[in-house]
């Protein structure tokens, strides 16, 4: 198990939350962890008790990626964080969260999310710049259905 840390731009924790580490790899980790928070709706999407997310971490990309399908295996789509590389230790995942976010439906519908919250947001140049390289980077993997994008029409 390994515990993930979702932080705001202060570094402050926003989420904390178990998983199981399915495969480590040279530039990340891909995690198994379930939702166990009430019920949200999204309006394009809810999570609900139960749903899976595997999820995909990186230490040299500017996003993540969140497959989520619910309690009994049916695939409810895609959400990703544009936030910095993960900082991936033995025992915990910390990433700083950027406030634009992607959600991508099982048709490969892409909605980019908080785009107000992100311009709003004071953030550095640095994180600017690479919150735009991570999501130009994200949407030309969907594109081209690429690793957890592969199995989209």
């Amino acid at each position: 198990m390994i515990t993930v840390f979702k932080l705001n731009i202060q570094h402050q924790v926003k989420m904390r939350y178990q998983a199981e580490v399915i495969e480590r790899r040279p530039d990340g980790v891909i995690l198994l962890a379930e939702w166990t928070l009430p019920a949200r709706d999204f309006g394009y999407t809810r999570f609900e008790p139960g749903d899976r997310f595997t999820e995909y971490y990186y230490t040299d990309r500017w996003f993540d990626i969140l497959e989520i399908a619910s309690a009994d295996g049916k695939l409810k789509g895609w959400y990703c964080d544009i936030a910095e590389p993960a900082l991936i230790e033995d025992s915990q995942i910390r990433q700083v969260d950027l406030e634009l976010d992607v959600w991508v439906s099982t048709e490969g519908k892409t909605l980019i999310l908080d785009e107000d919250e992100f311009e709003a947001s004071p953030l550095s140049e640095t994180q600017r710049a690479g919150a735009r390289r991570g999501l130009q980077a994200l949407l030309k993997m969907l594109g081209a259905r690429e690793e957890a994008f592969s199995s989209l029409p």
